[in-house]
């Protein structure tokens, strides 16, 4: 008999396989078309009978990943306008079980809860009830139209559904009270902005952040050009009426066109802090649903009480150096041009090439960006909760694939079939190889597993002192402050 459960809309029925209930593209809000379009969440019209949820939903408006990334991080597409929908599995007949709630992530443009190595059944089979979700995107989903909208439109379907997860999980054998968020790139900067936004509150206890911290979001002024940029593209007026009469195609184009733009000629005086990251759509300080930088409100006391485990990859950037070939092109003077635009000091390139003797200029810009987006970030949020109510757990991944003669290394997204144990669904080897070691992922998923479930994922909380990070490698250990040397360096640059 396939696994059925009511939710406050309707009743669901999902799929049955090896003892985990799967139920697809449960809609959480309403479709965000017509007269809700650019417009905040609302609730999902009810439906009588059962609503069959076996596969997954509609995804949100969004342009392909470019080559090569296409090839390596797989991206799929669903048309429909019921796009706000989420995905569950959890373990037949379960009650109560912890709940683990997470955000994917492509930039705020791209990405969906549908990715194959999101499937939750590993974590369902270990007794944790998963929750995967789709947000709108580029455009829908952050292009901020000033008091003619609502802002943060993505941080508010994840919001809605959180709130759906409070209200229905029961139903699925979770439990309300025991929710974990989780996400990965902007996936984990929505987890982090959500620990500073207020609507968030009670919500969550716990929550991972997977490369991406709580260091970038637009201020108004930035978020207003480029929303200026993407309505002159368009010819329409700045409003949520005229946008909503064009049709989604040319939006995206648009989007496309517009960051495109941004990426080729990054200009300080058009695009402000949009320079440093690239990222044209992204949360907006707005002072409502955003009212600070979420590592600001962090340092603040926001979500103090929150148990957070947060890390990175060793090598995040050659994700977007090797495969594309750029990391060839980089040269000395590029190198040092990118050290001082970052503030770096001058001895500072020395410090990095003693780490890496033989490295090229393109692998120590690796290095250098990948401290720079995304180490320094999650430390310096680690550093802010030391001592904090919530404890705060530090990782590092540093196994290296051997894709691309092994110059892909610990690079950005290889965590996540690891994290969720699926090193064998489609896509995955083609970042991490036909023969990554499944006893690694068998290590990452139960520490997973087991900071979801009792808020300890099985090594030292962080502190100013002994920095003890955990470092899942080759060989997986406690290092105390690895790298820190190079970490030291970044000291009074504010990031």
């Amino acid at each position: 008999m396939q696994p059925e459960a009511q939710t406050t809309a309707g009743t669901v029925r999902g799929t049955e396989r090896d003892g985990v209930a799967t139920f697809k593209g449960i809609p959480y809000a309403a479709p965000p078309f017509g007269d809700l379009r650019f417009a905040a969440p609302a609730p999902p019209a009810a439906w009588g009978g059962v609503r069959d949820c076996v596969a997954y939903g509609p995804t949100a408006l969004k342009p392909p990943y470019p080559a090569p990334i296409d090839a390596l991080l797989p991206e799929p597409s669903v048309p429909g306008e019921d796009v706000l929908n989420l995905n569950v599995w959890a373990p037949v007949g379960a009650a109560a079980l912890p709940v683990l709630v997470w955000i994917h992530g492509g930039a705020f443009i791209n990405g969906s809860g549908g990715v194959p190595q999101y499937d939750g059944a590993a974590f369902a089979r270990d007794g944790v009830v998963t929750v995967t979700i789709n947000y709108r995107l580029g455009v829908d989903g952050f292009l901020h139209f000033g008091d003619d909208g609502p802002a943060n439109r993505g941080l508010l379907d994840q919001i809605a559904a959180l709130e759906w997860v409070r209200d229905n999980i029961a139903a699925f054998g979770g439990d309300p009270a025991r929710v974990t968020i989780a996400g990965e790139s902007a996936g984990a900067m929505s987890v982090t902005s959500l620990l500073a936004m207020p609507r968030a509150r009670g919500l969550f206890g716990r929550a991972v952040a997977q490369s991406g911290a709580g260091h970038f979001a637009l201020t108004p002024g930035t978020a207003s050009k480029v929303a200026a940029a993407v309505a002159e593209r368009l010819g329409v007026p700045l409003t949520r009426e005229a946008f909503a009469a064009v049709e989604p195609e040319r939006l995206v184009e648009a989007q496309f066109a517009v960051s495109l733009q941004i990426q080729t000629t990054p200009d300080p005086a058009l695009w402000g802090e949009i320079t440093v990251n690239l990222m044209a759509f992204e949360p907006v300080i707005d002072g409502d649903v955003l009212p600070t930088l979420p590592v600001r409100a962090v340092e603040g006391g926001a979500a103090a009480g929150v148990d957070l485990l947060v890390g990175t990859n060793s090598d995040e950037f050659s994700l977007f150096l090797v495969p594309s070939g750029i990391v060839d092109l980089i040269d000395d003077n590029v190198l040092a041009m990118v050290l001082a635009g970052y503030g770096l000091p001058a001895d500072a390139l020395a410090a990095y090439r003693s780490a890496q003797p033989t490295a090229t200029p393109g692998e120590l810009m690796i290095a250098v960006a990948s401290d720079w987006f995304f180490r320094l970030p999650a430390l310096r949020l680690a550093e802010a909760r030391a001592g904090g109510p919530g404890r705060t757990f530090v990782y590092e991944f540093a196994w290296p694939s051997p894709q691309f003669g092994g110059r892909l290394g610990a690079c950005h997204a290889i965590e996540v079939p690891f994290v969720f144990d699926t090193l064998h669904a489609p896509g995955s080897p083609a970042i991490s190889g036909d023969a990554a070691p499944q006893e690694l992922a068998t290590v990452m998923h139960r520490a997973w597993v087991d900071f979801v479930t009792t808020g300890d994922p099985g090594w030292p909380s962080y502190d100013l002192a002994a920095r003890p990070v955990q470092v899942f490698g080759t060989l997986t250990s406690v290092v105390p402050d690895p790298g820190g040397e190079q970490r030291a360096l970044w000291d009074g640059i504010r990031i």
